[in-house]
């Protein structure tokens, strides 16, 4: 197999080389205690499906994936399939309220900015929670319809569209919460504390986006090579492949002054249409605002936008609503 690790090499090597790796075969099931059992040993006493473990760790391992066709025919499916429910688990159900609860203890609840930081978090930790849901209850069934040898009219692609959310909107979240605690967050008491939860988001963040990477391209096109198999009844379609949205900002650029007051009215808790009203413009017209705010200060959520606001005198604190 073409890659860094291979079935013959001591399970301990592929954990020792690279931390990331205790996360990876927690997903599968693997357990630590493993002594100087080989990768194939290891896999074959935990029920895991070798060749696709190998995959994961060489995709994770080498950014370069020169050889991502030869990586996809070598995966089984059903495994992938629970190390990716696995691996939902873990971000849901552990890692982001793990965060969570560090957060809390390392900012300041009296702080207007602080709680708008939390607010600003759980928004994201419930955009996560709804993408990965989406997945466990919609793309995953469709896959196991086609292990069984059964599909209906859609495909994955038409399955994904119909999905709000996406894997860059979800990173751009993310992204724009570092941000908004290094630039404006000041922790004189807790500062310590306060890092070691940023660097927790970092951590997060690489591995959230290893696990999307995964998705929209191995997973993506080994469900793609089984929906073109002649044991399937339904007619062949056309060929689709899952792209991820472009991330959008061009950083931080000046604001006209409607611009700044759309900030306002926005942190004042208004809706598009109540915005228009009050500043005598059309509902179109705040959303291309809106775009072009977005776009300058690259924060699109509503909680980034309010904290934005506050720290540069666009709002008093009070004329928030939380």
């Amino acid at each position: 197999m073409t890659g860094r690790y291979h079935e013959t090499d001591p399970m301990s090597d592929v954990i020792s080389d690279d931390y990331r790796m205790l996360q990876m075969i927690s997903r599968f099931g693997i357990t630590l205690g493993f002594g100087d059992q080989t990768v194939a040993e290891t896999c074959k006493k935990a029920n895991v499906d070798t060749q696709t473990f190998l995959t994961v760790v060489n995709f994770l391992t080498d950014t370069n994936h020169a050889h991502i066709t030869e990586m996809v025919e070598r995966i089984d499916l059903p495994t992938m399939l629970r190390y990716l429910r696995n691996s939902h688990n873990y971000f849901i159900d552990y890692r982001l309220p793990q965060i969570r609860r560090k957060l809390l203890q390392a900012i300041d609840m009296h702080s207007q900015i602080a709680m708008l930081i939390l607010k600003f978090y759980d928004e994201y930790m419930a955009e996560v929670t709804r993408h990965m849901e989406y997945e466990n209850t919609h793309v995953h069934p469709y896959v196991e319809e086609l292990l069984q040898g059964r599909r209906g009219q859609q495909r994955l692609s038409d399955i994904t569209s119909q999905h709000e959310g996406s894997h860059s909107s979800i990173d751009r979240s993310l992204t724009e919460l570092k941000g908004i605690i290094i630039k404006y967050y000041p922790s004189d008491q807790n500062a310590a504390l306060l890092s070691d939860v940023l660097m927790d988001i970092y951590m997060v963040e690489e591995d959230f986006l290893n696990h999307c990477h995964m998705e929209d391209t191995l997973f993506c096109q080994a469900v793609q090579q089984l929906e073109k198999s002649p044991l399937l009844s339904s007619p062949k379609e056309e060929e689709s492949t899952l792209i991820p949205s472009p991330v959008g900002g061009d950083g931080e650029g000046m604001l006209s002054d409607r611009e700044r007051e759309v900030i306002r009215l926005v942190a004042m808790g208004l809706s598009n249409k109540e915005i228009a009203e009050k500043m005598f413009i059309a509902v179109n017209t705040v959303m291309t605002h809106r775009r072009n705010i977005s776009r300058k200060l690259d924060i699109h959520a509503t909680a980034g936008l309010t904290i934005y606001a506050i720290v540069n005198g666009i709002i008093n604190v009070e004329d928030v609503k939380l």
